[in-house]
């Protein structure tokens, strides 16, 4: 009788999938990450939790960059691995490759948001390395501000910018496009070279495409300190 009940309990739990890790939805499929651009280059992702909420078991099918919108406090329990604290700063950026299954719990009394750019070329990237960038780490500081080139991934370089108000990026020229994150809001004028100046907007978590092929400086208008992120493609 009592080996009987063992099996019964055993079959039952295989039926009902008890003490087994939920199967992971596609990302698109998770109700927290909101899509919010697409092109050839990137898939972005909006992310927000809860406090004490969690993420459902989600698939990451790209290498990818993410940057943490105010701090985070998240429980990352990836698929076979113990759960593993990951604390983040405000603006804090990193890259994780994939592919990979996990869930986020947010462990902090406030909100979890981050930026998730799927980066979309990565197995082309794996096959045939980019070519190299003329810098692909340095921190240059500017009168009023920073410009800090903090990795390249794929081919993709990542820069963190910090400007105090009417401080500037000295001109610069764009090969390729560039995804801007903005970790604060952002108000910003664009000097492009044989064009009128384009004042720009961006809140805090929202993100811009710009395509490539000019030159310009970049001014803090706003009146408080702007930070942002920058992936370069080539």
């Amino acid at each position: 009788m009592k080996r009987r009940t063992i099996f019964l309990a055993l079959l039952l739990a295989s039926v009902t999938g008890v003490g087994q890790t939920p199967a992971a939805v596609e990302i698109t499929a998770e109700p927290h990450h909101h899509l919010l651009l697409e092109n050839q280059y990137v898939r972005v992702f909006r992310a927000e939790v809860a406090p004490g909420d969690a993420t459902l078991m989600h698939r990451h099918g790209h290498d990818y960059v993410f940057v943490s919108i105010g701090a985070s406090d998240v429980l990352n329990q990836v698929e076979g691995k113990a759960p593993a604290p990951l604390k983040m700063k405000d603006g804090e950026t990193r890259f994780a490759a994939g592919p990979f299954s996990h869930i986020a719990r947010n462990q902090a009394s406030t909100p979890f948001v981050a930026i998730a750019v799927e980066l979309l070329q990565d197995q082309a990237a794996h096959a045939t390395p980019p070519p190299k960038w003329d810098e692909e780490r340095g921190l240059h500081v500017l009168q009023g501000g920073t410009r800090d080139i903090m990795f390249v991934q794929d081919g993709v370089r990542v820069s963190e910018i910090e400007l105090q108000p009417g401080a500037v990026v000295p001109s610069h020229h764009h090969k390729g496009p560039h995804l801007v994150v903005a970790v604060t809001d952002v108000d910003v004028r664009s000097d492009v070279e044989g064009k009128a100046p384009m004042p720009a907007h961006i809140n805090a978590g929202d993100v811009k495409w710009v395509q490539g092929g000019y030159t310009h400086t970049v001014t803090n208008t706003g009146k408080q300190e702007a930070k942002f992120v920058t992936l370069e493609f080539q």
